[in-house]
């Protein structure tokens, strides 16, 4: 495996003041979603679609989402190794990214997504969410903490301007 490199794409931009996001967890088996604010200030968790078995299908959802909440962007959560290295599941999401940004009809960016799922499975823990219930709820909660970690950084990114 090699280093990541980012492309220029994946780099961070100034936030512009008013912009809403929408997060995106990539599973297996379930996409969690979160949206920020107007104000780019607060991400929160949205929903959790099931996969359907199509690809096609389940970014075709999500663009009726983009739509529904008029969302400027997409945030797709780039699960990157420990080490930073480009694994099988992050070349997974770069393609299933590429395929996505041609359906939802905004700019499609990646951040690094390490730790969310730990992170938001102590979050649910803290807030005495029992196991099985947290099994319903991961996915969004893991999107919404990789969405409040990339709004953040585009705030400290917009200050440092």
């Amino acid at each position: 495996m090699k280093r990541l490199k980012l492309p220029g794409e994946w780099r961070l931009k100034p936030l512009a003041l008013s912009m809403r996001a929408l997060g995106v967890d990539l599973g297996t088996k379930r996409i969690g979603l979160a949206t920020s604010d107007a104000s780019a200030t607060i991400a929160t968790p949205l929903r959790v679609l099931n996969r359907s078995g199509s690809r096609l299908q389940d970014h075709q959802t999500i663009a009726s989402i983009v739509q529904e909440y008029e969302i400027d962007c997409v945030v797709v959560g780039m699960p990157l190794s420990m080490s930073g290295d480009v694994g099988t599941a992050a070349q997974s999401a770069t393609v299933e990214v590429a395929q996505m940004t041609s359906v939802v009809g905004v700019p499609v960016l990646t951040y690094d997504e390490r730790l969310t799922t730990v992170s938001a499975h102590q979050i649910l823990q803290d807030n005495n969410v029992h196991a099985k219930d947290r099994k319903l709820v991961v996915d969004k909660v893991a999107a919404a903490v990789m969405l409040q970690s990339w709004l953040d950084a585009q705030k400290k990114s917009s200050n440092d301007v």
